[in-house]
This record gives C-alpha cells, structure tokens and sequence, in this order.
C-alpha cells in the first residue's frame, strides 16, 4: 500500500478556552484530488495552518509526505509542499517582475532575494509558458490582473515540484469569466500525468471540477463527512455543514447549490 500524501488523527487546536479544530482525522491518498468545504470560521483556514506548521496542535498527529509532525524539520518540509492563497499577494513587492516570482517558489521565498541560477530561470519560463503567461515574465506584479496573479501564484508552487499543491480560495476576487478560465486550467493540471495531489479549499460548489476525486466538510472545527465525492457530496451533508436547508443540483458534470430542500 502506497504511503498517503497526508494523514491526520485526531487533531485539536485550541487557543485560550475555543477549540479551533476537534477531532479532525482525515486520509489523502496519492492520485486523490480533495475539495475542502466549509462556511466562515469552520476550521479550514487553521487546518492548513496546522498541516503546514504554521499552527502548532493542542492534541493528535498527523504527517505530511510521510514526515511526522514533531519528528521532521516543517521547513525543509514546506518546500515540497506548494500553497497558492490570496495572503501572499500583500508580500510580493509591486515592481517584482514576473519570472522573478516564479523563481522565488522554488526557494520558498517571498520578495526574492536568492540569486537563482540560469537552470532556475529556464525551469519558470516553461512554467509560465503552461499557465499561458510567458507573454509577462517581464511584466511588474502590480500590473498583473488577479486572474493573472492567481496563475502566477500556481507556477511559483509548481517551480518545487511539490507532492501536494494546496489552492486557498484561488477563485476569491475573480469575475465569473476569470474565474471560469482558472478553473479550467485547474482541471487540466489535476489531469496531468505525474499531477501533485490536489486541496482546494472553498465555499462554493460551483467551483468542484470533475477531477477532484474526494471532499472534506468541516463545520466548528469539526468534520461532518469526509470520502469520495459521489457519496460524501450531498444535500444533507451540506445541509449540516452549512446550518441551513441547502438542495445539491448537478449539470452537465458542475454542481449548483439552492436553498430549501429537494
């Protein structure tokens, strides 16, 4: 039996008298693609805060790439793990050109300051080409459109070649057009031979492409369901997971979501 990507049991965090995460256990397996969901202040957010050590745990264990936590250097670690969130946008400076912050990637840097290497610079002009940017490796991070940015961000966390590519809320402050396009471009890269196992976190159903295999729902720090998506992803498990009477549709292989039961 292959080594899971990542394993968790049991996992708690709290801080002063609230429990962020309760009991959390969750299994990805490699060739599995996961979607996390979750309202606001559900534990997403801390979970993989927690998974890449930026959150120390009260209780439990878990292990990322068959490294467990307490026994393994998170630093080195967190080079094989690539993360595409919105919070890095605020530390990657305006004039910072774009070749530039795919390089930092594989440095994990933000704001690069390593020099890199001619093979380095190759290695992110290719990237750039298979996001469809090599056209603005020369242009400045603050003339970058947040559809761009987002593609930018996910050729930065390839340039390590990670095992696990965690997308933050990737789709947040998209227009539907753009964000159409990214996901297709997300569901291309699931697709890819030799692929990183996938997390994509979100609110939105909308945004589960075909290729993600599995979910995750959280509600209070706690999981409601968690497995493959043809079984797990339901009305009354969405229902629970959000607090409110929630009806799952499905066309033409997206998912739709509206109030009131089916």
């Amino acid at each position: 039996m292959k080594q899971p990507v990542l394993e968790v049991t049991g996992l708690r965090v709290e801080r002063g008298t609230t429990a962020i995460l309760r009991g959390v256990a969750w299994r990805v397996a490699a060739g599995e693609h996961w979607v996390i969901l979750g309202a606001n202040g559900s534990g997403k957010t801390s979970l993989l805060k927690a998974l890449t050590g930026f959150l120390s745990p009260t209780a439990g264990e878990f292990s990322v790439l068959g490294r467990r936590y307490g026994a393994a250097d998170w630093r080195e670690l967190r080079l094989h793990i690539g993360v595409v969130t919105s919070a890095f946008t605020a530390s990657i400076p305006p004039s910072e050109v774009t070749l530039d912050t795919v390089v930092s990637g594989k440095y994990a840097q933000l704001d690069l300051w390593h020099a890199g290497t001619r093979g380095d610079r190759v290695a992110a002009l290719r990237l750039l080409r298979s996001v469809g940017l090599a056209r603005l490796a020369a242009r400045e991070w603050a003339y970058l459109s947040q559809g761009e940015r987002q593609r930018v961000l996910i050729a930065r966390a390839l340039m390590a070649r990670p095992q696990l590519l965690i997308l933050d809320e990737p789709c947040a402050g998209l227009d539907p057009v753009a964000r159409e396009k990214f996901l297709r471009f997300v569901e291309k890269l699931a697709r890819r031979r030799g692929a990183p196992a996938l997390v994509l976190v979100t609110h939105h159903v909308e945004e589960i492409t075909p290729a993600f295999t599995h979910a995750l729902m959280l509600r209070a720090g706690q999981v409601v369901a968690a497995g493959p998506r043809a079984t797990v992803l339901t009305s009354a498990n969405l229902s629970a997971t959000f607090g409110v009477p929630l009806r799952l549709g499905r066309t033409a292989g997206r998912y739709r979501l509206g109030f009131g039961r089916g």
